[in-house]
């Protein structure tokens, strides 16, 4: 019997980007949700519940640490894995993110759009 596919959601305003992303993933076997706000994609997460979110922070509407933190005190989704792909790599950033209770933190400038894939692989396991 085929293993399900992970149902990935990305949440990512920079549409060439999350195109480029949302290519990789499938080639690679996910399924692949997109929004290009915070709100949508919140809206998203809390209908479908995703196996794992990509979570951009910086986004219209509603920022992604918005988002991190009404998923996480959400019981729905409190225990979907959100990893934030970003470009701020500052300290304090990844601390924010841990805090809120991030399970990873992707410096989207620092890696491949193969490298974010192999990492969410492993991410599944």
């Amino acid at each position: 019997m085929p293993t399900k596919q992970p149902n990935i959601l990305l949440i990512e305003d920079e549409e060439m980007l999350a195109n480029m992303y949302e290519t990789k993933f499938k080639n690679e076997g996910f399924n692949i949700r997109k929004a290009l706000d915070g709100e949508t994609g919140l809206a998203l997460a809390l209908a479908e519940k995703p196996d794992l979110i990509l979570l951009d922070i910086i986004l219209p509407k509603l920022d992604g640490f918005s988002v991190l933190k009404k998923l996480k005190a959400d019981p729905k989704t409190k225990g979907v894995p959100i990893i934030l792909l970003t470009n701020l790599g500052q300290d304090e950033d990844v601390g924010k993110g841990k805090a809120l209770g991030a399970d990873g933190y992707l410096v989207k400038a620092n890696l491949t759009p193969a490298e974010v894939v192999d990492k969410i692989k492993q991410h599944l396991k």
